[in-house]
């Protein structure tokens, strides 16, 4: 098995771990060498990669330039991305990597449009049947209280958040039953819950677009996914998160989860590795919230179940047989605070 050069963007990204970890526990025990990238010079990749390069912003007119020029010089054989804002630009401009020997594990630019915009990956899925949170979008503050009281508000919970985000930026809860003087003194900041009246503040009178949708209170499950030869769809609880980061987690087999994923997947035309994001309902039925059209931050527990989606979308992008994976469900992950310590070229590990 020849080695290869990988190149990871988004080198500081909380999930960089679990994918050099993914690569470098893979089952043809090949070697890959790893190369990070970022926009920061410190970036935590910088020092658990082979090597790395600091890039410009994906909206910089020289990124795309001098990423290529960085994969050329390097020989790499697979770029994989980590980072939402750079998706669809690296998306229409796979052909120009590929001249130069690198092939993008992505997915083509339609079926990034659809998934990074969940207004538009919302109603994909309903045309095809699947269940979704019931959903309105607003632009001004009119629309965002008609919306607000057609989900049963003030009584009950709502949820607004722009169609294009990611990391829970822009995600608030608006419950008007809370206690914001308990809240001051007994709870950690967490900015996620909020009532109507402050959030009117902070948006005024006209705004980007929201999406206003009912609030589930059921469990929350991500989805791994590899869609290669055929697709692997690995399910698993977000049992507590931190900061939107699954601190712990435990992957699981339901199959109406694998099923939804499945379909979802061939009608918008994924590839390589992603995933999903779902809650219950009352019914205990999932309900679609949003998509990663890329690695997710904790798809490492994809691979310590059996199944590595990161190395199978490198394979894949090299043309090579993905085995089938014998995932071993009820995989739990337990983060923990962790760290580096610097000091000149010396580098600590917690």
């Amino acid at each position: 098995m020849d080695d290869i050069t990988v190149l990871i963007t988004g080198a500081g990204a909380p999930g960089i771990k679990g994918t050099l970890f993914s690569l470098e526990n893979n089952c043809d025990h090949r070697k890959i060498r790893t190369l990070g990238t970022d926009i920061r010079k410190d970036a935590v990749g910088s020092y658990l990669c082979d090597d790395f390069y600091v890039i410009p912003k994906p909206n910089s007119e020289d990124y795309l330039s001098i990423l290529i020029a960085i994969c050329k010089k390097e020989k790499v054989s697979v770029l994989l991305p980590q980072n939402t804002a750079e998706l669809l630009t690296l998306s229409k401009h796979k052909q120009e990597f590929e001249e130069s020997g690198t092939v993008v594990a992505l997915s083509d630019p339609l079926a990034i449009d659809v998934s990074n915009d969940k207004g538009k990956l919302l109603t994909v899925a309903e045309e095809i049947g699947l269940a979704v949170p019931r959903f309105y979008r607003a632009r001004n503050k009119t629309d965002l209280i008609t919306y607000a009281k057609r989900l049963g508000w003030p009584q009950k919970r709502i949820v607004v958040k722009p169609p294009i985000s990611n990391g829970m930026r822009g995600l608030r809860i608006i419950d008007e039953s809370l206690d914001l003087k308990t809240q001051f003194y007994e709870e950690k900041p967490n900015n996620t819950l909020v009532k109507m009246d402050i959030l009117q503040q902070i948006l005024g009178e006209t705004f980007p677009e929201l999406l206003v949708m009912e609030f589930l209170a059921g469990e929350e499950l991500t989805v791994d996914v590899l869609s290669a030869e055929n697709l692997t769809v690995v399910p698993r609880s977000r049992d507590r998160i931190i900061s939107g980061i699954t601190f712990d987690g435990t992957t699981k087999e339901n199959q109406n989860v694998i099923d939804y994923s499945e379909r979802l997947s061939w009608k918008i035309g994924l590839k390589y590795a992603f995933g999903y994001q779902f809650k219950l309902d009352d019914e205990g039925i999932p309900r679609l919230l949003e998509c990663n059209p890329r690695i997710q931050g904790t798809m490492v527990l994809a691979t310590f179940a059996g199944a590595n989606i990161i190395y199978g979308a490198v394979k894949h992008a090299l043309g090579e047989h993905v085995p089938h994976f014998d995932i071993k469900w009820d995989t739990r992950i337990l983060r923990y605070w962790g760290g580096l310590g610097v000091r000149e070229k010396i580098i600590y590990s917690l």
